[in-house]
C-alpha cells in the first residue's frame, strides 16, 4: 500500500480523496497568488494574476460544493506534488535579479501550477461520471474550462510580449 492509500478502498474513496488534494492545491495557490502578483512587473501578467486570483477563490467555493453535493465535509489533505511546484516556482523567482527574466519564470511557474489542476480536475471529471455525479462532474468541468482558459492566456503572454522581453 502507498502512503496515503490506506484508506482508499474504493473508487469513490479515491474521488473523495483527490477532491481533498486539489482542495488543498487551489488554497495553497490562493495563499500564492498575491505574492506572485507583487513580483510581476508586466502590467498584463499583474492583471491576468490577479484575475486567476479571483477565479481560484471561485474554484474554491465551487469544490465546496462538490463537497457538499457529495455528503463529504470540505476537507484538504497534504498534496507535495503543489507543494514542490509551488516551491520551485519560490525558488526560481527568487534566483532572477532581471525583472523581464523573473516575468518569464513567473509565467513559466504559473503555467505548471495550470498543468497540474487541469491533470486533477480532469481526472475528477472522468471519475465523478463513472460514480453517476454529473452534477459533480459539471461543477468540476467549470473549473477545468477556467484553468485551461488561464494557460492559454499565459500561453498567449508569454509568446507575445514576456519571453521575448526577457531574451
Amino acid at each position: 500500500m502507498g502512503l496515503f492509500s490506506k484508506d482508499i478502498k474504493t473508487m469513490d474513496d479515491l474521488f473523495v480523496h483527490t477532491l481533498r488534494d486539489i482542495y488543498y492545491a487551489e488554497m495553497q495557490i490562493e495563499k500564492t497568488l498575491p505574492k506572485m502578483i507583487e513580483k510581476a512587473g508586466n502590467a498584463q501578467l499583474r492583471q491576468g494574476l490577479e484575475d486567476h486570483l479571483k477565479e481560484t477563490r471561485g474554484h474554491v467555493e465551487r469544490l465546496e460544493r462538490v463537497f457538499e453535493m457529495h455528503g463529504e465535509k470540505p476537507k484538504a489533505v497534504n498534496c507535495p506534488a503543489i507543494d514542490g511546484i509551488l516551491k520551485e516556482g519560490d525558488e526560481i523567482s527568487g534566483e532572477v535579479d532581471d525583472p523581464k527574466v523573473l516575468d518569464a519564470a513567473i509565467v513559466a511557474a504559473c503555467q505548471a501550477v495550470e498543468h497540474y489542476e487541469m491533470t486533477r480536475y480532469g481526472t475528477l471529471i472522468a471519475w465523478a461520471r463513472e460514480l453517476g455525479r454529473n452534477d459533480c462532474a459539471e461543477l468540476l468541468k467549470q473549473n477545468l474550462e477556467e484553468e485551461k482558459a488561464a494557460d492559454a492566456k499565459l500561453t498567449d503572454l508569454a509568446e507575445s510580449r514576456v519571453n521575448s522581453l526577457a531574451a
